[in-house]
Order: C-alpha cells, then structure tokens, then sequence
C-alpha cells in the first residue's frame, strides 16, 4: 500500500510540474485562504489576550464609585432665573462611605479609597510633576500591585495619618538612583513624606492608557488617604456657608488646600474622594453588590445621584463579545477562500481528467485497477491543496506580523490555529479531488485508448 501512495505521489508530482503556472493558479484560493483564516484567527486570539490583560488590570471582581456632578434641571424665569426645586445637600463621596460599605456589604474581600492631587515632588534640588494618591493598605492587593520593597501601610500610620509614603519605580529611578530609598523623605507639594516601601514596575502600555483611562501608577506617589485629608487637602470640609452656597443662596467661599491651591465652594469638587474601589469575593455578586451599593449610597446622598457605579467586567465581557462576533465574521469570509479554493481545484482536476484520457486507459490496461486510479487523481488534487496550504500558513504568519506592526494591533499565531487551517486545506482538497478522481476511474479503457 505504502509502495501504491509513493507512485501515485510521484505521478502527481510529474502532472504539477508539467503544468506549473496552472497548478500555482489553482492553489491560490486556498493559499490566500488559509493565510487570511490564520491572520484572522491570529488578531481574534490577540484580541482576546488583549483584554483578558485589561481585565487583570482593571480587576474582574472589581466595582468601581466614581463621584460624577448632580445634573439641575429647571426652567427660567422672565429675568433670566432659574427656577427650579432647591437642591439637595449631599456630603459627596467620603470616608464615611467607606465604613459603612465595609460594615454592611456581604462578599466584599477588599475595600479602597482614591484621592488624587497633582503637585509637584521634590528632593534635592530636582522637581518633577507628578500625582499623589491617598489610599489604604487594601488598595495595593485590590490592584495587584507588588512591594518590591518596604513595606505595606500600618493599621497603626493610617489611624495617625502618618506622613509615610509607597513610591512608584520610575519616581525612585528619578529621586533615588542609585541607592536604597526606604527612610529616606521626599516633598510632594507642601508636604514631607517618609518612604516606607517601593512599587515593582507595572508595565503598561500607552494603548492600555488610553483605552482603560487608566494612568502610569509607575509615576505616582501613594501615601494613606488619612493622611491626604489631614494633611494636604479635605475638599469634603463643610461649613455654614458651603452649605448656604450648594443650596443656592449664591454665596461663594474660597477654600485653600495643603498645595496652595484654591477650590470655589458650590461650583466645584465637593466629593472627598475620588474613587472607592470594592472588590468582591466572586464576580457572580458583581452585579447584584453594584445594585445594592446604588441603593445604599443614593440614602446617605439625601437622594442626590452624584456618583456612577462601574463594573469592568460587564464592560470587557461586553467588549469581548463583540470582537468575538467581528472576529468570527472575518473568519467566515475567509474560509469564503478556502471554498473557493477548492471549487477551483475540482474544476482543474475534472479538466485533467479530460486531457489525460489516453493515460488512463494505457494503465487500466496495463492492469490498474479503479482505485489505482482514483488514488493517482485524488492524490494530485491532495498534493496541490496542501502544498498551497504550507505556501499559505507562512504568508499567514507573515500577514499577522505585518499587521501587528504597521496597524499597530495584537497579534497572536497559534499551533492551533495553524492546525486548524491546515487540516481545512487536506480536507477541501479530499473532498473536491474525490469527485473527479471518481469520474476518471469509471472511464471505460477501451473508450479510454481510443481518445484522441
């Protein structure tokens, strides 16, 4: 048997070689189908491994407050007043918040705030702008962020506000190249901060971002956020006259910050915090704790919705079906090719079969059998699919390879994928080469012999 498949390959062989440019032009559509199955599938894995590291930077058990302004509504009078129900008071994204969340909520693992300044950080005699961040000991194992050395905030420094700090890596290549920054201070703003601990390098790309919204934490400076507020800057401070101004008695009273800034009360910022950041013990209960914590926080609002509630894993899940259906899209009409391919080479080997009548009849009676001949043909039509199937698997890893770097878009080649596509190609090649290899071994050789 193995004797019968090595003359019916080289006979194969001898066919393509005489016909070349015919046989080139016959395997193009599966060459080009293959290639665009493996790009395609290339970008969808890429896609996919896209925004599963999104997901693992955003946290799939993650919901996120985020403060947002109250929308007013109302309408004007004749005067160019506006009229309208007075506004509630609402004491903003707080700390308070925080506890009660922690106190109340079932399944929530981890619980952090965010407050974020821009100011300056300064150490001997160099400046560089930058962020300081108030958070809790939480938020670096909310974040899957890593002391690379140090060590984390105490129970004990977040009560006190300690003026302590956790330094990004690039903040201590900029201020502490070369030596060992841990109780050594650095300045941010008005501020002087002890380092306690140093991050390890979060890589991130500038996609990432841009995409997420998120920032380079590698730039930051992270301090408690008792200490923010105790020491650089309470924006939640309320007095008899902020209270006067939100409830729309026009009054406006400057408040000054720990960096020097001003804020206008009534118009601005009023929230404490910026972020608070929940993590829940599975992402079954995202959904459900979100809607709870929409309830929660809208009563001790005073009814005034001046917050939105995020869930990065409805949103990634939601952006991961999409290129999913996008992805499966293009690889429909890709495999269109491979179809095509195989169209082409049924009708090629069907016009072989004709001029080759003469052939068939001399081995039929020199004692081929018809599955000898059907084995030759399906054999050639095999052969040419799947020489055009290894032609199309390197122009695919090609193709993805000069996606990724003109478009600037993940790729990912997998054995799998190139598996896939190759195993189309010998399939597409059996099952139109049987058709004309089985309309050739039913020619009757004397009619066969006769052919001119």
């Amino acid at each position: 048997m193995l004797n019968k498949l090595l003359y019916n390959f080289d006979i194969a062989i001898e066919a393509i070689q005489r016909n070349k440019l015919r046989a080139l032009l016959t395997s193009l559509g599966i060459i080009f189908g293959v290639a665009s199955v493996i790009a395609m599938l290339a970008i969808g894995t890429g896609a996919q491994q896209e925004i599963l590291s999104q997901m693992q930077l955003l946290g799939t058990n993650n919901v996120i407050i985020q403060p947002v302004m109250e929308q007013v509504e109302g309408t004007v009078g004749e005067e160019g007043e506006k009229e309208g129900n007075q506004r509630k008071y609402s004491p903003g994204l707080s700390l308070q918040d925080l506890y009660n969340i922690r106190d109340v909520m079932p399944e929530v693992e981890y619980i952090s705030p965010e407050i974020i300044f821009d100011t300056n950080f300064i150490r001997n005699a160099r400046m560089r702008s930058g962020k300081i961040v108030g958070v809790n000991d939480e938020y670096f194992d909310i974040n899957n962020f890593h002391i690379q050395n140090g060590n984390n905030f105490s129970e004990e420094q977040i009560i006190n506000s300690a003026p302590v700090a956790i330094i990004g890596s690039d903040v201590r290549a900029k201020f502490f190249a070369g030596q060992d920054p841990i109780g050594k201070k650095i300045k941010a703003g008005n501020l002087w901060l002890t380092v306690i601990g140093v991050l390890e390098k979060k890589e991130l790309t500038t996609e990432n971002i841009q995409s997420l919204g998120i920032r380079n934490y590698n730039l930051d400076i992270f301090t408690p956020a008792t200490t923010i507020l105790l020491r650089f800057k309470n924006r939640g401070l309320v007095t008899k006259d902020d209270i006067d101004a939100s409830a729309g008695s026009g009054m406006r009273v400057m408040i000054f910050g720990g960096d020097g800034e001003e804020e206008e009360a009534g118009t601005d910022n009023y929230h404490q915090l910026d972020k608070l950041i929940v993590r829940v013990t599975d992402s079954r209960y995202s959904v459900s704790i979100a809607e709870v914590l929409s309830r929660m926080l809208k009563r001790r609002h005073n009814g005034v919705v001046d917050y939105e509630i995020i869930v990065p894993e409805q949103l990634l899940q939601q952006e991961q079906r999409t290129k999913r259906i996008f992805n499966l899209v293009l690889s429909s009409i890709a495999s269109i090719s491979l179809i095509v391919g195989g169209i082409g080479i049924m009708n090629i080997m069907l016009a072989s079969v004709v001029e080759r009548y003469r052939e068939i009849g001399v081995r039929m009676a020199v004692g081929a059998q018809k599955r000898d001949i059907e084995l030759q043909f399906l054999t050639e039509a095999l052969t040419i699919s799947v020489s055009g199937g290894v032609i199309g698997i390197i122009l695919g890893m090609a193709f993805s390879y000069a996606i990724e770097a003109s478009a600037e878009i993940a790729t990912i080649v997998t054995p799998i994928s190139i598996l896939i596509s190759f195993g189309v190609a010998v399939v597409i090649g059996v099952v139109f080469g049987y058709y004309p290899a089985k309309r050739a071994a039913q020619h009757d050789p004397v009619h066969a012999l006769r052919h001119e």
